[in-house]
């Protein structure tokens, strides 16, 4: 891993191929539900009156651009990563709406399966917009991430994800994506009200950018290949640190 900045303060960019963590939190609701188990104790009450969850998704990623503007990052197919499952072992999206979010989960480590993605995000936005081929490298669609504005240390980029998300395809046609788990997971708590209005409101932000088709849907990203020589990142035995306190950073392997 290579270093970037604690979130107080200018960045320190990140250059092409080095290796950083994408990671998501873990929504913790306040007295409905079952806090997810398995990562450090969660952190601070966050605004609204509810603790930051622990995290529970990690993906080590690799560095494509970084600019004042624009995270790119390349997640190469077979990268070991973490993700949640429920407690006995049953998948996440194997589990009924009604209880996928309200039974015990644990953080497991996997391996992403499947063809690889390039994330893009850009400061302040609360959403980021990933790229899907086959394995061939045929394009099939973008994949619009509504999520928090990701919070940037020495390591990667931290974010909370918030269910509701938008599938847009090369034709230009666009849908909405996953509002059933937005609608439950309101339900559940994890969710309030005001959260949600702002995640609406940010579904109809992308939707108008879609709609003007600004960047990135845009530029040439599809066509986009990841260097030959650039390494699979490793996952790290202290993915979960927090921020602030991290190992000495690595170097980047030789080329």
């Amino acid at each position: 891993m290579t270093t970037g900045t604690n979130g107080a303060g200018p960045a320190h960019r990140w250059r092409p191929g080095d290796h950083v963590l994408w990671r998501y939190r873990a929504h913790h609701p306040t007295g409905v539900g079952v806090p997810v188990v398995g990562d450090p104790a969660a952190g601070p009450p966050a605004a609204g009156g509810r603790a930051a969850g622990a995290f529970h998704i990690c993906r080590p990623v690799t560095v494509v651009e970084d600019t004042p503007e624009r995270l790119v990052v390349w997640l190469a197919p077979g990268t070991e990563c973490v993700k949640p499952e429920l407690l006995d072992g049953t998948p996440i999206h194997s589990e009924p709406l009604v209880t996928r979010y309200t039974k015990p989960r644990a953080a497991v480590r996997t391996s992403w399966s499947g063809a690889g993605v390039l994330k893009l995000a850009c400061p302040d936005e609360p959403w980021s917009v990933w790229l899907f081929w086959d394995r061939h490298w045929r394009f099939k669609n973008w994949y619009v991430n509504l999520e928090e504005p990701r919070r940037r240390w020495a390591g990667g980029v931290d974010s909370e994800d918030h269910f509701l998300d938008i599938v847009v395809y090369p034709d230009r046609r666009w849908e909405w994506r996953d509002e059933d788990e937005f609608a439950q997971a309101q339900q559940a708590g994890l969710l309030d009200a005001e959260q949600a209005a702002r995640v609406h409101a940010a579904g109809r932000a992308a939707v108008r950018l879609i709609s003007r088709w600004g960047r990135p849907f845009c530029e040439e990203w599809t066509g986009w290949r990841p260097e030959p020589e650039w390494s699979i990142p490793e996952l790290p035995a202290d993915w979960d640190r927090q921020g602030g306190a991290r190992r000495t950073p690595q170097p980047r392997p030789a080329s």
